[in-house]
């Protein structure tokens, strides 16, 4: 125990306030570049303008004010589900620590085969899987459960395979399931330039941590999906930092 400014500071002070820092940390975190963030804003907007209301006495603005933010907690919950799911989902899979265990070697079969589907423009959405279990999404496919290989994915995007048309979930170094069915995404509506392979890619980030990779069939253009954001037009040296630094190396 020790003074600061005539105040009597304790371990149990230093733990509470580290303690809420962290949280607030990554809170920050989760929602920083998501629409969340924006109705963060908002709702400090609102907080600001209320608590003026009631400096100049501007009775009815802050009656009005004051009834919606009685029912605070239930608009968040409304505005936040998405965000609360992820957040809470996040936590239980230790997501603020834990890093994948893909190797660089799964990292390199993986790129040559992207590049290679690229040139001959073969549509491919390829899953890789972080602290988040997508076990829902890959009792939807069919299982394959083999080794990462660039033949093996080319492969299985032909075209004429039975298997090509729906995504490929990479689990550390092994495919797990294929022909898989993501959920779609409400962004991207009216962009005839991006198919229902980028819905999909950007509708599984949204809801999980994953990232996807995606080929498009008709510009060969190479993008990556993740927490709900795509970036697009990467080369082989692009896409592999991009998939290093998502995985935490």
């Amino acid at each position: 125990m020790f003074e600061l400014f005539g105040i009597q500071i304790t371990w149990r002070v230093v733990l509470d306030i580290g303690l809420v820092a962290f949280l607030y940390y990554n809170v920050i975190l989760l929602v920083r570049g998501t629409r969340a963030a924006a109705v963060l804003y908002g709702l400090v907007v609102v907080l600001v303008v209320y608590y003026i209301s009631d400096i100049f006495n501007l009775y009815t603005l802050n009656a009005l004010l004051g009834e919606f933010l009685t029912s605070i907690f239930l608009v968040v919950v409304i505005l936040f589900k998405n965000d609360i799911r992820m957040g809470l989902a996040s936590v239980g899979t230790k997501r603020f620590w834990a890093k994948s265990n893909v190797r660089d070697t799964t990292l390199d079969q993986l790129t040559e085969a992207v590049m290679a589907m690229s040139m001959t423009h073969t549509g491919a959405i390829v899953v890789i899987e972080k602290s988040m279990p997508l076990g829902d999404i890959i009792e939807r496919g069919v299982e394959v459960d083999a080794k990462i290989s660039t033949e093996l994915l080319k492969t299985i995007f032909v075209t004429e395979t039975p298997l090509h048309d729906g995504a490929v979930i990479v689990r550390r170094d092994r495919i797990v399931a294929a022909a898989c069915i993501l959920p779609l995404s409400n962004k991207l509506r009216g962009q005839p330039m991006y198919g229902t392979r980028h819905r999909a890619a950007l509708g599984i980030s949204e809801g999980s941590d994953a990232i996807t990779i995606v080929v498009s069939e008709e510009r060969g253009e190479v993008s990556v999906a993740m927490n709900g954001r795509l970036t697009t037009s990467l080369d082989a040296i692009r896409l592999r930092r991009v998939l290093r630094n998502a995985l935490g190396r």
